[in-house]
């Protein structure tokens, strides 16, 4: 039998850090920066009989307004063996306990599994398919993936069992974290070969840059306010909100205190003019690429390719073998202002991922079910 325990936060990350699903999103220091959100020092810890540490989660907890209730969120967890010989139900009905005495009435989570994978190559020969017989409209998921883990299925099966249900969307951004997000591999591999997977155009891009004069700088603190005006001016051009300058501080900040690697900020200058930049979190083994904007309205000014070339180049030298682009739009339609982004990153080589997605479960049923109705009547 396993139980929940609030443990400290130094036995916390001792224990996820050696976690194969470990991400920036389950440690303390990300849960410190969601002010948003009310938490308090505890983590939770799953303990065998022996007493020894198999599970974790950081639970983010939001009370709703007039009532002394509270609705739960575990980004990109728990961090469980979700393959173990255990059921499902072994693993969530102490956690539902614990829960019921924080007066939560309703619980989401994203599990930090993948379901699907597509390559660059089946992904770009496919659209040329489409659109050699003149179908438009077509998403990611319209093609056959090359990898399905059955395993994952099987996760999910038992998850609708117990009475989880997921939260089904038709495009990537319609979660909290992404649904479907493309990373590079580099696993067994050199920079070079890595290099070589890139499209031509693409390396004449980074070439293009070095030639030049554009340098790819480490920035610091003292950098954020200039990193920030170029993502306020990209989200103006995009018609989408940015966050304060303050929440970026906040971020380097926490982040730095806990891994003085954890974070980096990266710069592409030509002379004293900021064309592009990154902001990149990092744990062991993955690297993922958060926040960025360009000052060019199109993707033809070459600093972007260089760029990311750099960030890559450093996350493999940190050890790092995931390269994380985060988030795309599964739609296929090259007219479609989405399919920008997931062309940008397709042309490094790597893979589409379809991650499991969200899933809610109600706690305490009628009260959960009686939120929901409010919501969808706002």
């Amino acid at each position: 039998m396993l139980k929940i325990v609030a443990i400290d936060r130094e036995r916390y990350i001792n224990f996820v850090k050696t976690q194969p699903y470990r991400n920036f999103l389950q440690y303390p220091s990300w849960a410190d920066l969601k002010r948003e959100w009310q938490w308090n020092s505890d983590f939770l810890g799953w303990v065998n009989k022996d007493g020894k540490m198999v599970g974790g989660a950081v639970v983010l907890y939001r009370k709703v307004p007039g009532m002394n209730k509270f609705l739960a969120y575990i980004p990109r967890g728990p961090i469980i063996d979700w393959f173990s010989d255990r059921n499902m139900k072994e693993w969530f009905a102490p956690l539902f306990n614990h829960l019921k005495q924080r007066q939560v009435f309703s619980v989401k989570m994203d599990p930090p599994l993948v379901r699907r994978k597509w390559s660059c190559d089946t992904i770009n020969q496919s659209i040329q398919e489409f659109k050699s017989h003149g179908l438009r409209g077509r998403r990611l998921t319209d093609i056959r993936p090359d990898q399905v883990f059955n395993a994952v299925e099987y996760v999910q099966q038992e998850l609708a069992d117990m009475g989880w249900r997921k939260h089904v969307v038709e495009d990537s951004f319609e979660t909290v974290q992404p649904q479907f997000v493309y990373r590079l591999n580099m696993k067994n591999k050199t920079l070079e070969k890595v290099y070589k997977g890139f499209h031509p155009y693409w390396q004449n891009r980074i070439q293009n840059a070095e030639r030049d004069g554009i340098r790819v700088q480490l920035g610091t603190e003292r950098d954020l306010p200039e990193f920030h005006r170029l993502l306020a001016l990209a989200a103006k051009r995009e018609k989408s909100q940015v966050r304060d300058v303050s929440y970026f501080e906040k971020m380097f900040e926490t982040l730095i205190l806990e891994d003085p690697y954890r974070v980096r900020l990266y710069l592409a200058r030509k002379g004293d003019k900021l064309l592009s930049t990154s902001l990149a979190v990092r744990v062991d083994g993955h690297t993922w690429d958060l926040y960025n904007a360009r000052l060019s309205e199109t993707m033809e000014e070459p600093s972007p390719y260089l760029l990311r070339w750099k960030m890559i180049q450093d996350a493999y030298q940190q050890g790092d073998r995931i390269f994380d682009f985060r988030g795309i739009s599964t739609t296929l339609d090259e007219n479609h202002p989405n399919f920008e982004l997931l062309h940008f990153k397709m042309g490094f080589g790597g893979e589409a991922c379809e991650m499991v997605g969200e899933w809610d479960y109600p706690v305490i049923p009628m009260l959960h079910w009686a939120f929901d109705m409010y919501m969808k009547r706002r």
